[in-house]
């Protein structure tokens, strides 16, 4: 095989990739707010917050607010997480047009409530080889870990040898140039807080990922960047009809939920929602209005996932608060500075929202007939989950202070609210955690998918290991309950970042409530990011320095996880409030070898829900592993990624056998796969495959 050492060198017969990637923004809308401060006398006075754009409590542009005060509180209470509330009756009045609206919240907010088609390695994959040799590169002295946070000794049993740094910053030099901006107003409006998503994913069909990112407010809006390949990237935002209006924007969700190949994007709003249909050549379409969607409330995270099995994406969307301006509430830090609300402080937690994608380009509402209506929460995080076995995808739903949700798929569209009898809803000490992000990997490697929900800061993580569709609590004994309870978690992902064989842990860290400024920073709500590395005991090592790269500290939100460089190992973008995007290249993965599999559905995109079983070979007492991965691009937070398969896998060559199991159960099997290339793998029609 030619090339030098440390260069991609083409499999003979495949095609080569090279890549480009990509971009966004969003904002806000509609009126004046205006809020209060009571004094100890009980007196209140009102003051104007910044005009902002987007949203009132209609759903569209609203008129001027005016403050009536009412019943101001002597004095204010302690919130969790060293906050202080002020909950106040206020009356919103305003007029124009054809008459006047009033908006009234007393002083306890009530709630409103196959084959591949003639597969051989070097026909139908996309492949390439690290190197000249068969054995990966000489790797150098590990980073420092420890089994708790990082102020603990230094772990120093052996282990898999990493870089000093896992990532590097290529920042603007990428051509990503985007920087997420939230700020409403003067004073903080719970917006703004949890904002910062966006999406990977090949939309003109090169083989390279490109990316779409979410803009909240400011005066640009979410923008798409193509992917050039090397880690650059071009701005192609203008004339590709990406750039959904002046909304509040804050994720983003991908899937080819009109079935021509082609990924188009759905983005979850502060208001309106829209969806995006990909017509090739970086050219999208708003038809929202003419699918059925565009509801008006505070969605975040979303997923096109098919839990009929009918081969169309249906889409799933949660929702955060029943929110507005109007119901905003004067909280303060122990401090008694201004700071952001919890959401259990305005008491109105909504419904999440299922939608039947009906085959003709349009979606039905379905999330009443379905059951998903029947319990309301605060939903941040989703991922698709088949947690019982049955071939059929649940959902599972990260609440920000209430029970989390499992959605058991029973057939037919019919779902049912498991997550309290299967062990989920909540932790070992019956406490239900402020849920941000979630991720669904095998972490124990036993077939089965197990969940990680990340939270508050205070609170550790919640890793819920699968056992036959009942979930047992593995977050001490895995080591993530010292490692994760210093930070405010959002992004995360489970990946073998150095291929060693064993899923890393990456959270993208920052507070919601103020709090004392790190070291190199000057932001109160600013955490340095989370590096946890797996290894063979199922335990996880904190990473030094905090995120696998020594950078200030940022308030962090959403984090895209996406091999951009096509060089086999997984990169991260993470989005940060009020600073530019960070492109963290992974600079770790030469450690060890890979297997990156690109299975397509007979339309020609990600064959989302399709499961992939690896066979690796037997180790020194006899002990084969078996590795269970999925086609998905949800989890994390707010955020859409790669969809192809990637595992990491030491110093192995070849794996002995890799079965994918198709969503409609057909099955194809591979053995002897080589290692350290992308292979393409299409869902044969029926009839044609085993």
């Amino acid at each position: 095989m030619g090339g030098c050492p440390g260069r991609l060198s083409a499999v003979p017969g495949a095609r080569t990739i090279d890549g480009p990637l990509s971009r966004g923004g969003r904002r806000f809308a509609g009126g004046v707010r205006r809020t209060a401060r009571c004094h100890p006398d009980g007196s209140s006075d009102g003051r104007d917050l910044r005009p902002f754009r987007g949203f009132s409590a209609g759903g569209g542009p609203g008129p001027r607010a005016r403050w009536s005060g009412r019943g101001c509180p002597a004095t204010a209470r302690t919130m969790p997480s060293g906050h202080a509330g002020s909950p106040r009756s206020r009356t919103y009045r305003g007029g124009g047009g054809g008459g006047g609206w009033m908006i009234r919240t007393p002083r306890r907010i009530r709630r409103d409530r196959s084959p591949v088609k003639g597969w051989a390695i070097p026909a139908l994959m996309l492949g390439w080889s690290l190197g000249c040799g068969e054995t990966p590169k000489n790797p150098v002295d590990p980073p420092t870990a420890s089994t708790g946070d990082d102020r603990s000794r230094s772990d120093t049993a052996g282990s898999v040898p990493a870089p000093p740094a896992w990532f590097e910053d290529l920042g603007p030099d990428s051509g990503v140039g985007f920087t997420l901006e939230t700020t409403l107003g003067d004073e903080p409006l719970l917006p703004e807080i949890v904002a910062g998503g966006g999406a990977a994913a090949d939309f003109d069909q090169d083989g390279l990922l490109d990316l779409y990112l979410v803009q909240a407010t400011g005066s640009e809006g979410n923008r798409l960047y193509r992917n050039l390949g090397g880690f650059r990237f071009e701005d192609v935002t203008v004339g590709a009809g990406v750039d959904d209006g002046d909304r509040f924007g804050m994720g983003a969700a991908t899937g080819d939920f009109d079935g021509d190949g082609d990924v188009d994007l759905y983005v979850s709003n502060l208001g309106r929602d829209t969806l995006l249909r990909n017509d090739g050549d970086f050219q999208f379409t708003d038809v929202t209005d003419a699918a059925g969607l565009g509801d008006d409330g505070f969605a975040a995270s979303a997923t096109f996932f098919d839990p009929d099995g009918d081969g169309d994406l249906d889409l799933f969307v949660t929702r955060y608060v029943d929110w507005s301006p109007m119901v905003e509430m004067d909280c303060r830090h122990s401090s008694g500075r201004p700071d952001y609300c919890a959401p259990a402080q305005y008491d109105r937690p909504t419904l999440d929202l299922l939608y039947r994608n009906d085959g003709d380009g349009t979606f039905t509402d379905i999330s009443s007939a379905s059951g998903i209506g029947a319990e309301s929460g605060t939903g941040l995080g989703v991922a698709a989950v088949d947690a019982d076995g049955d071939g059929r995808l649940d959902l599972f739903v990260a609440n920000d202070g209430m029970p989390d949700h499992l959605w058991m798929n029973r057939g037919d569209l019919k779902f049912e609210e498991f997550a309290i009898r299967a062990g989920c809803d909540r932790d070992l000490s019956g406490i239900a955690k402020a849920g941000m992000g979630v991720v669904v990997e095998d972490v124990d490697d036993d077939g089965d998918q197990d969940i990680l929900v990340c939270n508050l800061g205070g609170e550790t993580d919640s890793l819920h290991l699968n056992q036959g569709g009942r979930f047992v609590d593995g977050t001490a004994r895995s080591g993530l309950a010292a490692a994760t309870r210093r930070f405010t978690r959002f992004g995360l992902g489970l990946v073998d970042f150095d291929h060693d064989g064993h899923l890393d842990l990456y959270a993208a860290n920052g507070r919601v409530g103020l709090g004392k400024t790190i070291a190199g920073g000057d932001d109160p709500y600013a955490e340095p990011d989370l590096l946890l590395r797996g290894n063979a005991a199922g335990r996880f090592q904190t990473v030094t320095p905090g995120g696998g790269l020594n950078a200030p500290p940022r308030t962090s939100r959403g984090a895209i996880f996406g091999d951009f460089d096509q060089d086999g190992s997984i990169d991260v973008v993470v989005v940060d409030r009020e600073t530019p995007v960070r492109m963290l290249r992974n600079v770790a993965g030469d450690q060890g070898r890979f297997l990156f599999l690109d299975i397509r559905d007979r339309n020609g995109g990600p064959a989302i829900g399709a499961r992939v079983m690896i066979d690796l070979p037997a180790d020194a007492d006899g002990r084969g592993r078996r590795l269970m991965r999925t086609v998905h691009t949800d989890g994390s937070y707010l955020s859409a990624h790669d969809p192809r398969v990637h595992v990491g896998l030491g110093a192995i060559a070849t794996v002995p056998r890799v079965r994918v199991i198709w969503p409609d159960g057909g099955t194809v099997t591979f053995d002897d796969v080589p290692t350290d290339r992308l292979m393409r793998i299409d869902e044969p029609e029926p009839g044609t495959g085993s």
